[in-house]
């Protein structure tokens, strides 16, 4: 299973593996503070995409298509996000934003579920 979760929040036992899927470190969050299994800095969306969407909620939609489309284009980072999925029985990708709906973890979870990763 599959969760999404702000770094912010405080871990959970629930949480299971922890993977950071941010392109840059968390504003704010001290490394020696994070807690964290894994960081994915690859799974994160392109700094040209990130800088377009700007997280705005009306650019949702085209914003996943164009992350979709730059996932496609790694199959490396889809192949272990799947390993993980075999190897643990919950994963939480942690993100940064403070939009907890429109935010690449989320895109990124959509992606791997549309590709029968759970």
């Amino acid at each position: 299973m599959i969760q999404v979760k702000r770094i912010y929040d405080a871990p959970g036992e629930g949480d299971g593996f922890r993977v950071l899927v941010e392109r840059l470190w968390p504003r704010g969050m001290r490394k020696d503070q994070a807690v964290i299994d894994l960081c994915m800095r690859d799974a994160g969306a392109s700094p040209a995409l990130r800088k377009w969407f700007g997280h705005d909620p009306a650019k949702w939609e085209e914003f996943q298509e164009k992350y979709f489309h730059e996932l496609s284009g790694k199959p490396d980072v889809i192949h272990r996000l799947a390993e993980l999925g075999r190897e643990h029985p919950v994963i939480t990708f942690l993100f940064a934003a403070k939009d907890e709906e429109h935010n690449n973890a989320v895109a990124l979870k959509k992606y791997l579920h549309m590709r029968g990763v759970e």
